[in-house]
């Protein structure tokens, strides 16, 4: 059984080989065309949006920074804040009872002794 798998293989690939040296004598120098020469790296839509991003990201971070230095409201010159002042009493105090107080009208959980 193995010289006829071998056989099959041999006719397969001379078979191939024919075709492709075929296909091969098909095509002709002046079939093939010249490349075209390297023109180096050009600006595409890609890198130019690149550009602008990183441009407009640098711009906002120069606006941040100047409207954090030149405002009068910045962190770095706070307004001065007024010293303290010394507290006052704005009520006057409240008055003494006039009448004398009964001990045990005011406490009314002291028991009197029977």
């Amino acid at each position: 059984m193995k010289p006829n798998t071998e056989d099959r293989r041999s006719t397969t690939e001379d078979r191939l080989r024919t075709a492709l040296a075929a296909r091969a004598a098909l095509v002709t120098h002046r079939d093939l065309r010249r490349d075209a020469p390297p023109q180096g790296r050009t600006w595409g839509v890609h890198r130019v949006r690149r550009v602008a991003f990183a441009a407009l990201g640098v711009a906002a971070a120069v606006v941040a920074v100047c409207l954090l230095v030149l405002l009068p409201s910045s962190p770095r010159d706070p307004a001065p804040v007024p010293p303290a002042g010394t507290p006052g009493i704005s009520e006057p105090p409240p008055s003494t009872p006039t009448r004398p107080v009964d001990p045990s009208a005011a406490d009314p959980h002291v028991i009197g002794k029977p």
